[in-house]
């Protein structure tokens, strides 16, 4: 039997002048926050051209998410998905 594997996906858009800010508080405070989460396989960070940045984590148990950024670098509150393995 193959394990249940779930994408975990959290977006935020940075403020303006805020996107290199987002990406070091995702990499100083964020992630360590996950760190030692069973389940925890592999996570991945990406920015767009617009300041968005995206995490998408992957787990083998139950997702755990992230912690909210300061408000100072965000123009809105993170959205968060969770996304299940398809097999065919």
């Amino acid at each position: 039997m193959t394990a249940r594997i779930t994408a975990t996906m959290w977006e935020a858009k940075a403020n303006p002048g805020s996107g290199d800010a987002l990406v070091d508080w995702v990499y100083a405070t964020a992630l360590p926050s996950l760190e030692g989460t069973s389940g925890l396989e592999r996570v991945e960070v990406f920015r767009s051209a617009d300041s968005r940045v995206v995490v998408i984590s992957l787990w083998t148990g139950e997702p755990s998410g992230l912690p909210d950024p300061p408000r100072d670098l965000v123009a809105r509150p993170p959205h968060e998905w969770d996304f299940e393995q398809v097999q065919r």
